[in-house]
């Protein structure tokens, strides 16, 4: 039987097609069949691209399903984070940050079936293609469908391990959940069919070509490997399968493999009070896909704004403060002078009684000094500094360059282009002369601050009944300058300079979106001769330092229960957001999907876990040697921080390298896992607290601790609910009920 794809829904599952691969040319005929798809590159092209649809991207929103955060949402009764935390959720309407992806996962996974079935009875001179592009499309779709699994496998545990297109008889009632080992076995077998494909540019490569960003590469398949055997061994996955001398050595390898192939922490300082530390520049900085500055990301992610969705309320524009760090995220935070940590434990269940560590050099009346840099690129608290910059500089200095348009239809003028690059001879003929400028590439935003309009000239006279014109794309809706412009007698370039801001309060102001343009009006009369060049349109923005943050009662960041644009917990997300962010300039980061650091925590984690010592060093291949204690080590020195000190037991080590772990991968949706593999859910998630911050009338503080009680910890959330649709399809043919435990 003919099995039919409409070619629109491929370019709708695409998601990214564009950015992947070059844009398809498929001549759309109403149904196209997949034997007709691959026999030309672009419909292989284009149903791998269909592949790529169901990547679960990282989302700062799962940190408020965890210790990281309480969300200021809460004070909604239907949130999602109010659901989560009275475990409102059965399998019949659960959802989580990412909804419920088992049905848009397996749609993927069967693509990726459909295309290594159809790819292998495909030749290059069929398509008129490389070899080596089969070769990396091969290999991309085994990448996919490993990432795929590890991300069902995550949430789900068991599952149905499908690795062959459904015929069309297919027998439901023969399927069965594979065990986890079974999915990692997969997975593993999925990254050494692409890895077995041949390295070049065009194939399956280290890194991708420009204008290729978010394609698999060979660096994605380590840390798939990576994750999925640190998982697998993990206690709530393990089933004796796979140890965690497996894990060392797979976990070891994919390090190795990434290391000499010139992945490396980022060690970039910033400049010009660009960011507090080198840590917070990583995270505010956007990726390159051909890593020429960033080394440390292997697979990015998405952009996000901190300043609007998790922000505080006297920053212009914020609407909620989301993702509220919870006073046990900032406990974790050691002090860098000693490289302890400030708070050894709690007292009580609640976490409202801290065990002060006093060797650690921590002060509870000045609870903020002296901590890892990464906790003042993470967290805002009260005193903490927002605005980086120099008083009185500027938030945007924006150039928005214009050229004269000889094809725009001037009337009265000679024109010419001069040899000097993008410089214009301008020499009207009669009467009215005008001539436009090229249009506007991208929108100007000038809601605020000031619009200059700027050239450089040179006139053979004094010109003193010159406009300019601001049209549209239809001339009718635009108007010229209220008063006339006044061009002097020139020979030597001259700077013009014309305030349009007093514009913008005008009625008939809507200027400045792309296309819209100029019209240059040069006099009335005839025989005025300009040259003109170095036109643009300049938005500045003058900085107003912004206040430190003030989370104390009554401050203009004041903390509440009842302001959902206000801190639950005394705090706010600092990571992810650029100083210089607001609503007139989105500058904040991107969250990773794969970095370096948690490959070297990996390592790490197995390692300690294998040979009981965390001194222990350990070939991980490449000719490279390291030990768990090196690899946190590796992390703890590119920020500054102490070495972990020798000769820790195992259990000392573990509790040091799970607030490693936990600190360094702060709001980067790890946590919500790990406390869940680890099994330590009820100790993590029952009880939140914050702090309580009043001001005494002498300027001092006083904290109180508060705390937030959750429903959420208990057993059945260590994995999502199978749907309850496909739960009732899958009981009917096979007469097994799938469910996991808990939520029947």
């Amino acid at each position: 039987m003919k099995t039919y794809i409409q070619i629109l829904f491929i370019l709708l599952a695409l998601g990214f097609a564009t950015s992947c691969n070059e844009a398809l040319e498929l001549e759309y005929d109403g149904r196209t069949s997949l034997d007709e798809l691959f026999k030309t590159r672009n419909g292989v092209r284009g149903y791998l691209n269909s592949c790529y649809g169901a990547r679960i991207m990282p989302d700062i929103n799962r940190a408020t399903l965890t210790d990281e955060s309480q969300s200021s949402d809460m004070l909604f009764q239907g949130s999602h984070a109010a659901l989560w935390y009275v475990d409102a959720f059965n399998a019949s309407n659960y959802s989580n940050v990412d909804g419920q992806p088992w049905g848009s996962i397996y749609q993927a996974i069967r693509r990726c079936n459909i295309f290594l079935n159809r790819i292998e009875g495909v030749t290059a001179n069929e398509l008129a293609s490389l070899e080596e592009e089969l070769s990396s499309w091969r290999a991309q779709a085994h990448t996919l469908r490993a990432l795929y699994y590890l991300q069902l496998m995550k949430r789900y545990g068991s599952v149905p391990l499908i690795t062959e297109p459904y015929e069309i008889n297919h027998d439901f009632s023969k399927d069965l959940r594979a065990p986890v080992s079974a999915v990692v076995k997969q997975i593993l077998d999925d990254c050494d069919a692409a890895m077995s494909e041949p390295v070049s540019t065009l194939s399956f490569s280290w890194t991708v070509r420009t204008g290729e960003n978010f394609i698999m590469n060979r660096a994605v398949v380590q840390a798939i490997r990576s994750q999925a055997i640190l998982y697998a061994a993990s206690p709530l996955y393990a089933d004796g399968t796979y140890t965690w001398q497996d894990a060392a050595e797979i976990t070891g390898n994919a390090l190795s493999n990434l290391l000499v192939n010139d992945y490396k922490l980022w060690t970039e300082e910033p400049e010009n009070n660009s960011a507090q530390n080198l840590y917070e520049l990583y995270f505010i900085t956007p990726h390159d896909e051909q890593r020429a500055r960033d080394k440390e990301t292997i697979y990015p992610g998405n952009r996000v704004n901190i300043w609007g969705n998790h922000g505080m309320p006297s920053t212009p524009g914020q609407t909620t403060a989301g993702a509220c760090p919870t006073q046990e995220l900032v406990d974790c935070y050691e002090m860098q002078a000693t490289g302890m940590l400030p708070i050894s434990g709690y007292s009580d269940q609640q976490h409202l009684q801290p065990i002060i560590n006093t060797a650690s050099g921590y002060d509870p009346n000045n609870p903020y000094e002296g901590r890892d840099p990464r906790f003042y690129a993470t967290i805002y608290f009260n005193g903490a500094v927002r605005d980086l910059g120099p008083s009185g500089g500027l938030a945007r200095d924006d150039h928005y360059p214009l050229s004269i348009s000889l094809a725009g239809g001037s009337h009265s003028i000679d024109a010419t282009e001069l040899e000097e690059e993008g410089a214009f001879r301008l020499e009207t003929t009669g009467g009215d002369p005008y001539i436009p400028t090229t249009p506007l590439t991208q929108d100007i935003n000038a809601t605020t601050g000031s619009i200059l309009l700027k050239f450089k000239y040179k006139s053979n006279n004094n010109i003193t009944n010159a406009q300019f014109f601001f049209a549209a794309p239809n001339p009718a809706g635009g108007e010229s300058t209220p008063e006339n412009v006044v061009l002097n007698k020139a020979t030597e370039w001259t700077d013009f300079e014309l305030d349009l801001t007093p514009y913008r309060n005008n009625s008939w102001w809507k200027w400045g979106k792309p296309g819209h343009y100029l019209r240059f009006d040069v006099g009335a009369d005839a025989g005025n001769i300009v040259e003109i060049k170095d036109i643009e349109i300049n938005v500045r923005v003058e900085s107003v330092p912004a206040d430190p943050c003030e989370s104390f009662v009554g401050g203009v960041d004041g903390i509440s229960n009842t302001n959902r644009r206000a801190t639950f917990t005394g705090y706010y997300l600092r990571k992810y957001n650029n100083w210089k962010s607001g609503r007139d300039n989105d500058a904040d980061g991107e969250i990773r999907m794969f970095r370096l650091a948690e490959m070297y925590l990996n390592f790490a984690e197995a390692a300690y876990q294998a040979t009981g010592n965390p001194e222990t060093a350990i070939n991980i291949g490449n000719g490279i040697t390291m030990s768990a204690r090196d690899a946190v080590n590796a992390i703890r020195r590119r920020v500054g921080m102490p070495d972990i000190p020798a000769g820790l037991s195992k259990d000392e080590f573990e509790k040091r390298y799970r607030n490693e772990r936990r600190v360094e991968l702060a709001y980067e949706g790890h946590r919500y896992f790990d406390v869940r593999r680890w099994k330590i859910m009820e100790q993590s998630e029952r009880y939140v607290t914050g702090m309580r911050i009043t001001k005494n009338d002498d300027g001092s503080f006083n904290y109180e601790r508060i705390g937030f009680e959750r429903e959420s910890y208990k057993e059945k959330m260590y994995f999502y609910p199978i749907p309850q649709s496909e739960i009732d399809k899958m009981f009917t043919h096979t007469g097994m009920d799938w469910q996991n435990p808990g939520w029947n």
